[in-house]
This record gives structure tokens, C-alpha cells and sequence, in this order.
């Protein structure tokens, strides 16, 4: 399967659904299970439901905070009456509150950081084409759109931030997956510093890097990134220069989230991916490849089988949490067994 997913959203991007078709189950049927031995999960499609009142529209962008809180952003579904593109549930998948109206349509990467006593979320908004810090209700501490200043854009629209990384010192990485395919550093205030990678496919270069984050699990930072149109992964220096490729169970890599030594990679074709300390495939979960479900009702969606996992995190010690781009929105709980 060879397809951008630009070329996936031009086929149903006119296709409006009814969204409050969730996955059920029937009396005594039982959660399809995936994975095996010590990554072995239960799937509970749809475990987070939107609050009434809101339809999901695609689900992007997952993070979960120190309290543990979960907050999913979402694009907003032409039918919700309310327009919060960012809603919170506690750990057992309990609505808290929802907000940030400003992001329906472009709610994309979502990414959370501690700062002395606080925490932040970083989100890119893709409609706006903006990289946005907020505090954890939604208050805006600063915003950047295209940096003029790096010299390699002719106006905004070569610029659409998708995700963002951070390095201990402070700074930040922001991939601008969905625009001219450079990555960029910022300071933690938003200045900013210059271009780290860019676009291409020999080494070195990138082409869509959707999603970014800074390993540490060797003891060292090495910045890494889910190179996806390129089908792999790259690692480079923190000032830009390559260091490796993985390839391995790699197809459409969106985005990376690790936990200890294990790190979990969400792949838009249909695959959520397990690697360990030195990047094996360990785990390959709900593979529902190929898939041409992007534009279907719920009813023919496949239990246990995911259809394009653009963001997947771990919430706790055991069990992950996977959002899917579909227009009708998906979340979907992996627990350990």
C-alpha cells in the first residue's frame, strides 16, 4: 500500500457520517485480544466516548498528564453542537471537561511537558497552520506561525506544523510534516533558532516527518523521527546530523511515544508497532492492513483491527491508548493482560 495521506483524505473527504455510531458488542461476546506472551492486550474500541454534545471528527493527538488526566484532540465533526476540539477524561475514561474551540479543523500533534512546577501542551493546528503553548484549561502563553525568519518559505502555505518534541535544556523541535517538510528548533518561549532537517529522501533529509521525539533510552538524546513518507525512522544529532534509519515493521510511522525502554509507534497503515531498547519489533498489534474503512459507519469498522492509528500512548504502567484518523473519530483502549 503505497498511498499519502493526502491521497487518503481526497477520497473521503466529502463523505459527512453520523458519529455517534460506536463500536458495540453483543450480549456475551467477548473484546477481540492482540498481540502475544507479555504484549499480549484486550481491544476496547471506542473506550472514550465524547460527552454529549460533541462529535469527534478526526482523532489526532493524545497526551496524559501527571494527575493522569487524558486529553484527545480532534478536528470537531460538521455535526457536534459543540465546537471544543480538546476534551479531558480522567484514567478510567471519565469526561472532565472539554475547550479549545479555536483548533476544530486543525487539531493535529498534541504533546505535554513539565516546566518547573507546571505543566504545558504544545499543540499544532494544522487549519491555522500554528504551533500553540497553552496551560492544561486551554490559556494561550504563546503561538508561532511560518518562521520567515529560517529563509526557506516564500509565504505560509509552504508551513503546517504537525508535531512537536522537547529537549531537556528547554528548546523544542516542531516538524513541519504537512507543509515543506523541515524541522525546526525553538527555545521554550517560542524564539526562534534555526533549521535542523531538511526535505528529501537520501540520508539526512525527511519527507513528511509527521511526528518527532527526543530518545533518551540509551542515556544519551538523539532526536528521532517518524520520517513517514519515507517509510522509516531516522535518528539524527541534536544539531541535525544523521545518525541512523530504522526500517524494521516500518510502513506510514505517524508519531512515537516510549516508556522505559519500550517505545510504541502508531502507523497510519493500519498497525499500532511495540520496539524495544534497540529498535526490534517486539510487538505488532491490531494489524488491519489493507484497509479501505477510512470512510465507512461503524458497523463496518473490525473488532481488534485498526484501520489508521495516527497517535498512541501509554496512560499509565500497563495500558495504551490509540487514536485514529477517521472522520467519525476513534479511541480505542489496548489493556495488558
Amino acid at each position: 500500500m503505497s498511498i499519502s495521506r493526502r491521497e487518503l483524505l481526497a477520497g473521503a473527504a466529502a463523505i459527512a457520517l453520523p458519529p455517534k455510531l460506536f463500536f458495540t458488542k453483543h450480549a456475551g461476546e467477548q473484546n477481540p485480544m492482540v498481540g502475544s506472551g507479555e504484549h499480549t492486550y484486550e481491544v476496547v474500541h471506542d473506550w472514550i466516548v465524547p460527552p454529549t454534545g460533541t462529535a469527534y471528527g478526526d482523532t489526532h493527538g493524545l497526551a496524559v498528564d501527571k494527575s493522569g488526566r487524558i486529553y484527545v484532540a480532534h478536528t470537531v465533526h460538521p455535526s457536534s453542537t459543540k465546537p471544543d476540539a480538546v476534551v479531558v477524561f480522567d484514567q478510567k475514561g471519565k469526561f472532565v471537561e472539554s475547550w479549545g474551540s479555536e483548533f476544530a479543523g486543525g487539531a493535529h500533534g498534541l504533546e505535554i511537558r513539565s516546566e518547573g512546577s507546571e505543566e504545558f501542551l504544545y499543540h499544532c493546528d494544522t487549519r491555522r497552520r500554528l504551533v500553540v503553548k497553552t496551560d492544561l484549561r486551554g490559556k494561550v502563553i504563546w503561538q508561532k506561525g511560518v518562521p520567515m525568519e529560517s529563509g526557506v518559505y516564500k509565504n505560509e502555505g509552504g508551513w503546517c506544523p504537525t508535531n512537536v518534541t522537547f529537549l531537556s535544556g528547554g528548546d523544542l523541535f516542531v516538524a513541519d510534516g504537512y507543509g515543506s517538510s523541515y524541522v525546526h528548533r525553538y527555545t521554550k518561549d517560542g524564539e526562534y533558532r534555526g533549521v535542523v532537517c531538511k526535505p528529501g529522501k537520501a540520508e539526512g533529509q525527511v519527507s513528511c516527518p509527521h511526528g518527532l521525539m527526543v530518545d533518551r533510552r540509551d542515556g544519551n538524546e538523539r532526536l528521532l523521527i517518524a520520517d513517514r513518507s519515507n517509510r522509516r525512522l531516522q535518528y539524527f544529532t541534536l544539531d541535525g546530523k544523521h545518525d541512523s534509519f530504522v526500517t524494521e515493521g516500518m510502513r506510514l510511522p505517524c508519531h512515537l511515544h516510549t516508556k522505559g525502554k519500550l517505545m510504541l509507534v502508531p502507523d497510519l497503515e493500519s498497525i499500532v508497532t511495540i520496539l524495544d531498547k534497540d529498535n526490534k519489533v517486539v510487538a505488532s498489534l491490531g494489524d488491519g492492513r489493507p484497509s479501505n474503512l477510512r470512510g465507512a459507519t461503524r458497523d463496518k469498522f473490525i473488532p481488534g483491527r485498526f484501520i489508521h492509528p495516527h497517535a498512541a500512548i501509554w496512560i499509565n504502567d500497563r495500558d495504551i491508548v490509540v487514536a485514529e484518523w477517521v472522520p467519525i473519530g476513534r479511541v480505542t483502549l489496548l489493556r495488558k493482560v
